[in-house]
C-alpha cells in the first residue's frame, strides 16, 4: 500500500489491508509492525487504527499492546456465515480425516491469488507442525493447500502467476522457486493431491486436495499438516486417499462441478 494522501477508494483499500493483517491471529499484531507491513506511515495507520476502533471493528489490548479484531467483526461474521455454511459442511470432514490419520486436519478458502486458512481440527499425534492455523494466508502455489488449488486452475491462470513469481511468492519465493513450483503443480495434478515437502518451515509436512464449485473451479482445499516422518512416502497414498474422498465429499455437497480431487490420466 502507497503512502499518497488518504481519500476515497484509496481509503478503503489501507482500511481492508490493516484488517486483514489484524485478523492474522487472534493476538492480532502490534502497531510498529502494521506500520511495517502495510508500508503506510505510523501516523497514517495510528489514525486509521483509531478510527476503526471507535467504530468497535479494532481493539487496542491493554495488556499485549496489540491491535485486535473487535466485536463488530465477530456479529458481522455471524451474518455473513450464514450464506457460507461452511462450518456445517467441512467440519465432519476434518473430524473424520483427524481422526483417520491422527494429524491436524485444515480448511482454506481461495482469496484472489492467496489462500486463507478457515478451519483447524486437530489430530491424536502429540507432536504437531503449528505453521498452520486460522487466518494463515499463503500465496497460491506455496503450501499444500495452495498448491492444490492451482494445480487444478486454468493453465493460463498459473502463467500469469508464475511470470511475477517472485513479486507473488515474496518471502516464499526462497525455497519455492518457479521450476520447483510448476514440478510440483504437474505432480498434484497427476496423483489429485498435493505433497509439501517442508518448503515453507524445515521438517513440516503438508498434503492438500481441491475443493470445486459449481463452475468445476478450485475453490477450497482441504490439508493435512505434521512433521517429516508422518509423512513418508509409503503413507502419502494412503493420505493422499483420504484427502481426495473428503474433499470431493464436500464438493458435492456444495454443488460443485470438479472432480474432488480424484487422479486425472
Amino acid at each position: 500500500m502507497a503512502a499518497a494522501p488518504v481519500q476515497g477508494a484509496q481509503v478503503v483499500a489501507r482500511i481492508s489491508g490493516l484488517l486483514r493483517l489484524v485478523g492474522r491471529s487472534a493476538e492480532g499484531m502490534p502497531l510498529m509492525r502494521l506500520v511495517r507491513e502495510s508500508g503506510l506511515t505510523r501516523p497514517t495507520v495510528h489514525r486509521l487504527l483509531t478510527s476503526l476502533a471507535a467504530e468497535g471493528l479494532l481493539d487496542h489490548d491493554p495488556v499485549t499492546g496489540n491491535w485486535v479484531l473487535g466485536p463488530e467483526v465477530l456479529l458481522m461474521g455471524s451474518v455473513a456465515s450464514a450464506r457460507f455454511p461452511l462450518e456445517d459442511i467441512a467440519r465432519p470432514s476434518l473430524r473424520r480425516l483427524a481422526e483417520a490419520t491422527g494429524e491436524s486436519a485444515f480448511f482454506s478458502i481461495r482469496r484472489g491469488a492467496q489462500t486463507v486458512c478457515l478451519l483447524r481440527e486437530e489430530g491424536s499425534f502429540p507432536v504437531r507442525s503449528f505453521v498452520l492455523h486460522e487466518g494463515v494466508r499463503f500465496p497460491l502455489g506455496v503450501a499444500s493447500a495452495g498448491t492444490a488449488i492451482l494445480a487444478f486452475l486454468p493453465k493460463s491462470e498459473q502463467e500469469e502467476l508464475l511470470g511475477r513469481w517472485d513479486d507473488h511468492a515474496g518471502s516464499f519465493a526462497v525455497n519455492h522457486t518457479p521450476q520447483l513450483v510448476r514440478d510440483n503443480l504437474a505432480r498434484t495434478r497427476l496423483a489429485g493431491y498435493s505433497v509439501n515437502p517442508g518448503l515453507v518451515l524445515e521438517g513440516s509436512w503438508g498434503m492438500g486436495a481441491a475443493v470445486f464449485d459449481r463452475s468445476g473451479k478450485p475453490a477450497w482445499a482441504l490439508s493435512l499438516t505434521g512433521i517429516e516422518p508422518r509423512f513418508k512416502p509409503a503413507r502419502q497414498e494412503e493420505l493422499g486417499g483420504l484427502l481426495m474422498a473428503e474433499a470431493h465429499r464436500i464438493t458435492q455437497q456444495l454443488g460443485g462441478g470438479g472432480d474432488g480431487g480424484r487422479r486425472r490420466r
